[in-house]
Parts: structure tokens; C-alpha cells; sequence
């Protein structure tokens, strides 16, 4: 493992210097703000600015096709964090970008990757359902073939940024009677169609995310992504990439773990928390270098591994933190008085539904066991 600096050319420097100019100028206090508020981890205008300026396009893309050098994506995603930039919802929008490319017609690729790269089409995912938790494979929501067309109707949980969205990744049930896995087939949804209704759901941590309910609503089956009753196929392409189980580049300039950015924000209220405390004290001096340990343990993690490695940490160190800091810590930020501007407190908040996106860390420590470890399934019977 080469933890070495990298010296970069004038042109990747131009880069980061203009990179971190644009960043500058469009998130400000009050797009930060605004994020706070409303916690949906987007911001429009920041969106289609980025869009313009073709870093939407480039980080999509690989680098033979156009796309950032691999210096050039770390440079970028570096800087993205280090503004603090309401991002996440790219994040989905590039994942299901590349399902559409793969899986589905040209047409409909067509007619959805230019507004994708400009920023002005968004992407969301519709897989959990109310009462399916995290095994995604129980769909309910029935999609039923009508002539060319397919009629939907069901609900689906926690569909984070369908309210900034124009499309949803929808998973849905083509077949009620047929075997588990076998029966499932992807759609890309417009979310202007009529029958669809968006409820926004507050999170512990401020997140907006949303249910979204379909009634009735009739979808041309040029919007099917990949074959019927093909859906977990799809599905398994766009699972491996949320759960970070990619293939690694070359280089090593790739984030080591998935949610890489969750650890980031641990090490800044790692680095606040230090930064305050008494550290000439013997008692705090232990305490806090083992929360620094515990972090770098967990941001160093590959992988799958470092997912449930940093969620779980964000979880342990978040109360120790606290504690150090004393009562004040649990101020929010903004809040008067609020000792570290309320990093901490929003770490613990962070720290819960961290442990739940994409799947529950049980869910990942067994995933991890049987096909990572060569463990059998896990038995839940009394």
C-alpha cells in the first residue's frame, strides 16, 4: 500500500486550481445553509452549474471516451468533499445512467444521457418497499403488461431525491406467481406520470428522503430496462456498484471504502473534537487516540468491508466524541453555545440511518460472511 504524495503536472494543478475555483463560487453559505435546512443533499443550481462546465459529463465517462484522468477524478472528488458540496444525488443519477446505457434500448438511452450529463435530467432508485426492509427481491409493487405498455401500481420507501428527480429506477413484480429473483424487471419511470405521488419522510439525521406511491400508472414498454422477468440481472450490476463491490483501478486513486464520504465528515468531527479538548490530559489523550485509531481503521478498509467498518464506527466513536466535548456537544449546528458548531451531535444523528443505506450493516456482515468468507447461510430458527 503507497500512501506517497502525487506530484502533479502543470495541468493537473491548472485543474485543481480551477476546480476549486468554481467550487468557491457556487457553493456558498447560503447553498450550505439551504442544505441544512431542508436536508436533501442537493442544490439545483450547483447541479447544473457543475453540469455546464462539463465535470458531470467527464466524471462519467471514462477516460478513453473523454472522461477525467484517474488524477484528475481523485482531484475532483477531493474537492467536491473538501467544499462540502450537496452531491450525493450524482451519485445515484451516474450509477442508473450506466444501467440505462447497458440494459436499455438506444432510444430511450438517447433520449436520457444528454440531459443526465448536462444536469438536467436527475435519476432515483425505487427498490425498498414499506414493508420489505432490506431484501429487495420481495417486490410487490406489480407492474402488468396492458398492450405495449405496462401498468404499475404500488409504493415504495425511502426513494431519497425523487422530489429533485425526473426518472425512478423502479423495481416491480412482472410475475406474482413465479419463483423469487425470477419474477422481477426493471423499469425507468418518468416521475411526471400520472398516478405518482411523492410524501416527503424526515430522517433522524434532518435527511429529506421520500415514499412514493404509484397508482395505475401507465409506463411504454420502451422505458423496460432489460428483460422481462430479467430484472435481478440488472438489478445485481446496479446493487454491486451501490454496495462497493467495483473493480479497483489501476492507480490506486480510487476511494479505499465504500462511503468514503461518511468518512469523511467522521474525520472532520475527529479533527474539531482535537482540536478543543485538553490534550495534555492523560485520560483524554487515551480516549480520543483511540477514536482516531478506530477512524483511520475504518476509512483504510476496502471495499464492502470498510461500509460496514466506517458505518459502525461512525456509531461507536460518535457518543465518545460527545463525551468529550461535554454537554454543550449536544447543541445543533447554529445552535448558540454549540461548542463544536454541532459537528458531533450531527455525526450521531449521521451515525443511524448510515448503518441502514442500501441495506442494514446485519444485512452486509452476512453478505460479507457467505460470500466473502465461505460461511453458510445464516440460521434464524429458535
Amino acid at each position: 500500500m503507497d500512501f506517497s504524495e502525487v506530484a502533479l503536472s502543470a495541468e493537473d494543478q491548472d485543474f485543481k486550481d480551477q476546480t476549486r475555483k468554481l467550487l468557491a463560487e457556487i457553493v456558498t453559505e447560503d447553498v450550505l445553509r439551504r442544505d441544512r435546512e431542508t436536508g436533501e443533499n442537493f442544490d439545483e443550481r450547483v447541479h447544473l452549474a457543475l453540469g455546464a462546465e462539463g465535470y458531470l459529463a467527464r466524471d462519467w465517462r471514462d477516460a478513453a471516451d473523454g472522461g477525467f484522468t484517474a488524477v484528475q477524478r481523485r482531484i475532483f472528488h477531493l474537492e467536491i468533499a473538501r467544499a462540502h458540496t450537496p452531491w450525493y444525488h450524482w451519485g445515484t443519477t451516474a450509477m442508473v445512467a450506466k444501467m440505462v446505457k447497458q440494459f436499455g434500448s438506444p432510444e430511450l438511452a438517447d433520449k436520457v444521457l444528454p440531459g443526465v450529463l448536462s444536469g438536467e435530467i436527475r435519476l432515483c432508485l425505487g427498490y425498498t418497499e414499506p414493508e420489505g426492509g432490506s431484501d429487495v427481491a420481495t417486490c410487490k409493487t406489480r407492474a402488468a403488461r396492458d398492450g405495449s405498455s405496462w401498468v404499475i401500481n404500488g409504493s415504495k420507501m425511502f426513494t431519497s431525491n425523487a422530489h429533485n428527480a425526473q426518472y425512478v429506477f423502479l423495481l416491480t413484480n412482472t410475475d406474482p406467481e413465479g419463483r423469487k429473483h425470477r419474477n422481477l424487471t426493471m423499469f425507468l419511470v418518468p416521475l411526471d406520470s400520472p398516478g405518482i405521488e411523492i410524501q416527503g419522510i424526515r430522517t433522524l439525521d434532518g435527511d429529506r428522503t421520500n415514499i412514493v406511491y404509484y397508482s395505475d400508472v401507465r409506463v411504454d414498454d420502451g422505458y423496460r430496462i432489460g428483460e422481462v422477468n430479467g430484472g435481478w440481472t440488472v438489478m445485481r450490476f446496479a446493487l454491486d456498484a451501490e454496495h462497493g463491490i467495483v473493480e479497483r483501478d489501476d492507480q490506486g486513486l480510487q476511494y479505499i471504502s465504500a462511503m468514503a464520504a461518511h468518512g469523511t465528515e467522521m474525520s472532520e468531527a475527529v479533527d474539531t473534537v482535537a482540536s478543543l479538548v485538553a490534550i495534555d490530559d492523560e485520560a483524554v489523550q487515551y480516549r480520543l487516540g483511540r477514536c482516531v485509531a478506530r477512524m483511520e481503521a475504518s476509512i483504510s478498509t476496502p471495499g464492502p468491508y470498510g461500509r460496514v467498518a466506517i458505518a459502525q464506527t461512525m456509531r461507536d466513536i460518535s457518543p465518545e466524541l460527545m463525551d468529550l466535548l461535554g454537554t454543550a456537544s449536544s447543541l445543533p449546528i447554529e445552535a448558540k453555545r454549540a461548542v463544536d458548531n454541532g459537528e458531533t451531535e450531527a455525526l450521531l444523528r449521521l451515525a443511524v440511518p448510515a448503518g441502514i443505506y442500501g441495506g442494514t450493516l446485519e444485512v452486509f456482515r452476512n453478505m460479507i460472511a457467505q460470500h466473502e468468507l465461505g460461511l453458510g447461510r445464516p440460521s434464524y430458527g429458535g
